[in-house]
Formats: C-alpha cells, sequence, structure tokens
C-alpha cells in the first residue's frame, strides 16, 4: 500500500519534473495555427501577422494552415486530434467556440472542455455591406426595397457566427432572410462585388481597404460606436435598432491539457508581438477593440459569449439543427 503511493508520488514528480523540462526547451520545432477559414479574413490575418512576429522573435517557424469548412468544425477536430504540446495552435474564434454549441446539435468536440484560450486578438463589430454600386444607401433603402419585392434578402456569410448575426436581423427588420455560405472571405467580397449576392456580413476589420478601394459600401456595423477608421459608417443602434449590438473576435487557443508553463509562454510571446511598433501599426489600421484579458479571464470571457450568443439565437428565432 505504502510502496504503491510511494512509486504514484514519483511518477507525478517525475511527470511534473517532464513537463517543465518541455516548457523550458519551448519552443524547439515548428509550430502549427490552424485557422478556421479560408485565407484572407480577419482571423487568418491576425494569426499570420502576429505569428510572424513570434516566429521571429523565437527564431522557429510559425506556420498558418488554413482548414475552412464545416463552420470551423474541421479545425476544431485537427485541434483537439493532436498532442497537447503547444505545437499546434487554434486561432479559435466566436464561430467554433461560442456559436456552434448554440445552433449546432451532436457537436463533436466541447468548446469549454477541449480548448484553452492563450491570446484574444480583440472583438470587432460585425459590417453588413453591398455592392459600392448598389442603389441601396442605407439599411432602410435595402429593408424597404426587400419589402416591396415580396422576396426573401440573400446574405452572403462565411461562419455560422456570421449567419447568426444575418438572421438576427432579418428578425430585427421583418424581412425573410436566406443565407448563402462561403468558405471565406474572399470568395464572399468576390460574389459581392460582382452582384452575385447583394448582400452580406462581413469581418468590420476587413472592411477597410475594400471601401477605400471602391468595391464595397458599409451600411451599418454592430458596435457599440462609430468607429475612427470609417466614422461615416452608422452602428445598428443608430439605424433603428437599438438593441442590435454585436462582435466577432479571434483568438489564439490551445487543447485544454497544454501545461500552463506552456501556455503563459505563448501568451507572453504573442503579448509581446502585440504591443510592439509593428504590432501597433498593424491594429492602427483595423478597426477593433482591444482587450487585454490573460488566458485565465479568457476562459471566463469565452462562456460569458457563449451565453451572449444564445440570447442572439433566441432573438433571431434560431434553434440547433
Amino acid at each position: 500500500m505504502a510502496s504503491q503511493a510511494l512509486r504514484t508520488i514519483a511518477g507525478l514528480i517525475l511527470l511534473a519534473s517532464a513537463f517543465g523540462l518541455c516548457a523550458q526547451t519551448y519552443p524547439s520545432k515548428p509550430i502549427k495555427i490552424i485557422v478556421p477559414f479560408a485565407a484572407g479574413s480577419g482571423a487568418d490575418d491576425n494569426s499570420r501577422f502576429f505569428g510572424d512576429l513570434v516566429s521571429r522573435a523565437w527564431g522557429q517557424p510559425v506556420v498558418v494552415e488554413n482548414r475552412p469548412g464545416g463552420s470551423g468544425v474541421i479545425a476544431a477536430l485537427a485541434v483537439k486530434g493532436a498532442p497537447a504540446d503547444g505545437y499546434t495552435l487554434f486561432c479559435g474564434t466566436n464561430s467554433p467556440i461560442t456559436v456552434n454549441p448554440v445552433v449546432m446539435k451532436d457537436l463533436p468536440y466541447d468548446p469549454i472542455k477541449d480548448f484553452r484560450g492563450v491570446f484574444l486578438f480583440g472583438i470587432t463589430p460585425v459590417a453588413f455591406v453591398v455592392n459600392a454600386n448598389s442603389p441601396h444607401k442605407t439599411l432602410a433603402d435595402l429593408v424597404q426595397a426587400t419589402k416591396k419585392s415580396g422576396n426573401p434578402l440573400p446574405i452572403g456569410t462565411y461562419s455560422a457566427g456570421y449567419e447568426l448575426v444575418g438572421a438576427w436581423f432579418g428578425t430585427a427588420a421583418g424581412i425573410a432572410m436566406t443565407n448563402v455560405p462561403y468558405k471565406g472571405l474572399s470568395a464572399t467580397v468576390t460574389d459581392i462585388v460582382g452582384n452575385q449576392v447583394p448582400f452580406g456580413a462581413i469581418d468590420f476589420s476587413s472592411v477597410v481597404p475594400l471601401v477605400t478601394s471602391g468595391r464595397l459600401r458599409v451600411l451599418a456595423q454592430t458596435g457599440e460606436a462609430r468607429l475612427p477608421q470609417l466614422p461615416d459608417v452608422p452602428t445598428m443602434k443608430e439605424s433603428g435598432h437599438p438593441e442590435f449590438v454585436s462582435h466577432v473576435w479571434s483568438s489564439i487557443m490551445v487543447r485544454a491539457e497544454t501545461p500552463d508553463a506552456i501556455v503563459n509562454k505563448l501568451h507572453g510571446a504573442f503579448k509581446t508581438a502585440w504591443e510592439s511598433p509593428e504590432g501597433l501599426k498593424f491594429r492602427a489600421t483595423r478597426p477593433r477593440v482591444n482587450v487585454n484579458l490573460t488566458p485565465g479571464e479568457m476562459q471566463a470571457f469565452v462562456v460569458s459569449e457563449y451565453e451572449r450568443f444564445k440570447s442572439v439565437a433566441k432573438a433571431a428565432g434560431i434553434a440547433p439543427r
């Protein structure tokens, strides 16, 4: 009995020593960031830019691997199936982490139990956009035209989060919506610009160059207030929907079993990159609300976001399917 207890204690000590040694030598090989969307999205943009800064600081490659499809399920399962050693990171966003549990039945992973947060890249409003040559100058114009036509309004989206916010808009405006799903931002924008779909919900942080280049027009955004990068774009609250406030976000996450020492090392590296002169310059051109959270605080944030999207789904009349 005593000898068994001693063997157990010795085993735990050896395991702790091994984890400590791993953390001291980490990283000793390339790191992979799995992104649940195609290249070109805000999440992809953040992962590539800050991953490169971390790579240069550590002297190890940080490679972005895009795994679009399944509303982020494919990417989430790829990370869940990898070792919990800090070499496979997840660009966790609101769609696979806090929206899928609300809108999907039999989800093959548990966002709260299977993953833990490392670093939050800030939160961003959703932009409701049309082609720059669209006759609709405001949301009210679009809603009026849709009601007059008697047809549902097609909306291009590229994740469950945008689909959910789009459905909420339809409910709030009293119009029927038809979701047109894409695998990434680029494909969504291409079809909006090409008049294949008349309306879209996309990441506001990606929209500035598309507006300034004359490709898109933003009718409204879902933040609490206007943002300085596009100060003429009204909020949904200003557009007649006072309760309509929402946002999307992206982050770095790892498997829940990843040792604390490695999580803290990763957090420190991304925070240093975030606060660097290059990071500040990058962030200045991309609308977002910066939120400085520790890994522990990120877990609480994820839980609160899950509750928020449950409320959004209820407002939109969406049940798990």
